[in-house]
């Protein structure tokens, strides 16, 4: 039997970072990855819609680049070019892992793993005995009962990734970060996009001022959504709506959260990542890699969203909903205020700071650059900084983090 002191099964944030950092330590690291390494973020999920996001807001930009002072004709869109480019950035990336594994002598084995006990994986032909087992099975696109995947007509996340050209239209059912960052895209693009969500608000998760500028955001750039609506029936590519609209899309985008991957759950076993059925961010995997195999501190309370786009939406800590009336305060900028958004066009969104007792309780950004914001507060937060101290920070004009500044004193 093959003996290690680390085996981990799957190799995705959580996975590949527990195998790195195992075998900084000197330990026999085995990682077993039945797909490709990199797991859903880097194959299927953060990496390959950013890289579309971002041609989507290129073209975008050079469609409305008349406004500052450029004059482009003749703007051709390929999407196969588009998708090539996704690809190309998911190989390099990979690539970059896949020898970062090897080079740190971490055993790669390309298939199916389970675990039998608290220390043997099995394989189809071998079996492995490990000190220490850590699960990072990850997650699958959540199906939903009447709109099971086809493939064709009823899409994925995952089949979104591979699309080989753009509809004319596209219905997206869910407005969580996924949904979000594909409406963007698809409206970037010239698709007739409309989002349904069966909550009150779109982003429901967020706090509730965040989720009225998206919906604000979604009025302007005419992506059409409905609030408290569900999907009734399908028939012949008709979508009929629990508000008694017809849509009838040429694609359905159904993103309505994921599913952890099946998995036995066995008393000495470590588990980490989508799979615990608990924040599903890649960033959150990595953190209780770190936790578990360098024993480094980890507060979940402190785990920031980011949703992509223009503007980027960001946020950690309490929502304004979660808090008693009158026992906070609330500072807000608006990113109009701001020198740099002028500059660069990007004037809408607001950094809102709640604190209680001169604690920063709560950080909610909509604003361009939220996703580097969002940590200059969380650094804060997480350390026990409170906003007088801040106060004494010079931060540099003109940026987008002056806004930060301007809210302390709000």
């Amino acid at each position: 039997m093959n003996k290690f002191d680390v085996g981990i099964i799957g190799g995705g944030p959580g996975g590949y970072t527990a195998a790195l950092h195992a075998a900084a330590k000197g330990e026999k690291v085995v990682l077993f990855e039945k797909d490709n390494i990199g797991g859903v973020c880097l194959n299927k999920g953060c990496i390959p819609t950013k890289s579309i996001l971002h041609s989507s807001e290129v073209y975008k930009q050079i469609i409305n680049s008349a406004s500052f002072g450029v004059s482009v004709e003749n703007i051709n869109l390929d999407y196969s070019k588009v998708k090539e480019r996704k690809n190309k950035t998911v190989e390099i990336l990979r690539k970059g892992i896949e020898l970062a594994l090897k080079n740190s002598k971490v055993s790669v084995v390309k298939e199916e793993a389970h675990i039998v006990s608290s220390n043997v994986i099995q394989t189809k032909n071998n079996q492995y005995e490990c000190n220490k087992i850590i699960c990072a099975t990850g997650s699958s696109p959540k199906v939903v009962k009447g709109l099971e995947f086809d493939h064709k007509f009823l899409l994925s996340s995952d089949d979104i990734l591979d699309l080989d050209k753009l509809p004319e239209s596209v219905l997206i059912v869910g407005s969580g970060a996924i949904g979000i960052e594909w409406a963007r895209i698809f409206n970037n693009f010239g698709v007739d996009t409309t989002v349904i969500e069966l909550a009150s608000s779109l982003l429901p998760i967020a706090d509730t001022e965040v989720s009225k500028r998206v919906e604000r955001i979604f009025k302007s750039n005419k992506i059409k959504y409905y609030t408290e609506t569900s999907v009734q029936k399908i028939e012949n590519h008709k979508v009929i709506l629990s508000n008694n609209e017809i849509i009838e899309p040429e694609i359905v985008l159904v993103a309505v959260g994921r599913t952890p991957n099946p998995h036995t759950i066995i008393e000495g076993i470590e588990y980490i990542g989508d799979v615990c059925g608990e924040i599903q961010l890649a960033h959150y995997a990595i953190k209780q890699a770190l936790e578990k195999i360098d024993d480094i501190e980890f507060r979940k309370e402190y785990t920031p969203s980011v949703v992509y786009g223009n503007p980027e939406i960001a946020w950690v800590g309490k929502r304004e909903q979660d808090l008693e009336p009158n026992t906070y305060k609330k500072s807000m900028v608006l990113v109009s205020a701001l020198g740099k958004a002028h500059c660069d066009g990007n004037t809408d969104g607001f950094i809102k700071i709640l604190s209680q007792d001169n604690k920063i309780v709560g950080v909610h950004i909509v604003c361009a650059e939220a996703s580097s914001l969002i940590l200059q507060l969380l650094i804060a937060m997480q350390n026990g900084i409170n906003a007088e101290k801040l106060k004494e920070i010079c931060f540099p004009h003109p940026t987008y983090s002056e806004g930060i500044f301007e809210a302390l004193f709000k």
